[in-house]
């Protein structure tokens, strides 16, 4: 049935399921991280709608997830827009923005590593691949010259210090304006974000269909949100 093929994929892509974790306060701690990306995958206007969420660790060393349902269309066609790209890193920055808005910059975790590595990607390639910043419609990197993370170090450029320097300050531009809006949507909606943790913190998982009908509690959805719920309960 599709519990069991659900159950595969996550096998697949996130490992085995371990036993719940015990200890209340790092429970906690990681129900706020993921309800923050839950959260922007819900209220965000162009997000993918949300799948599941869940504190449920698993053998690949992932203590939870927030997953979405991405759009086939968009992913068979490639059409990423503008909009979606800047929500997508806004999400990932949810878990990170959520740590801050909750326990303050003193109490961060590095739980939120692999997003920064997602944000940093996607918003490299916005500037110097997509002609999606303020440098205008450039190509100013190929497929085989990604220099960036330690990655063919070796390769020559494709343009000077100085254009490097400003790619830099763009792709930084881009995390900035994301971050701040994951922090003011959080900030914004912080009795959701509470009622989403402590739902999570008792069920451990919550389907999306569940998730939407939460929100929709204390906020109004945008349309694409709206559309997915009606259609979950036509």
């Amino acid at each position: 049935a599709m519990t069991e093929i659900e159950d595969a994929i996550d096998r697949i892509t996130a490992g085995m399921a371990m036993t719940p974790l015990m200890d209340s306060k790092k429970k906690r701690l990681l129900a706020y991280h993921e309800a923050g990306h839950a959260m922007l995958m819900t209220l965000l206007e162009h997000a993918d709608p949300l799948n599941k969420v869940t504190i449920i660790p698993r053998s690949g060393g992932i203590g939870g997830f927030a997953q979405s349902v991405f759009d086939e269309d968009m992913v068979d066609s490639g059409l990423y827009t503008r909009a979606w790209l800047m929500d997508r890193i806004t999400i990932a920055l949810g878990g990170r923005a959520a740590e801050e808005v909750i326990f303050g910059d003193a109490e961060v975790t590095v739980g939120a590593r692999q997003d920064i590595q997602v944000v940093a990607n996607l918003a490299r390639e916005m500037v110097t691949r997509y002609g999606m910043s303020d440098l205008g419609l450039v190509a100013l990197e190929s497929d085989n010259n990604a220099v960036f993370l330690g990655r063919d170090l070796m390769q020559t450029s494709e343009y000077s210090e100085e254009m490097a320097v400003q790619i830099d300050h763009q792709v930084r531009a881009i995390a900035v304006r994301c971050h701040e809006q994951a922090k003011e949507l959080l900030r914004k909606h912080r009795d959701l974000l509470d009622a989403v943790v402590d739902l999570l913190i008792e069920q451990e998982t919550i389907e999306g269909d569940e998730f939407r009908k939460l929100v929709a509690k204390y906020t109004e959805l945008p349309a694409k949100q709206q559309k997915e719920l009606v259609g979950s309960e036509a």
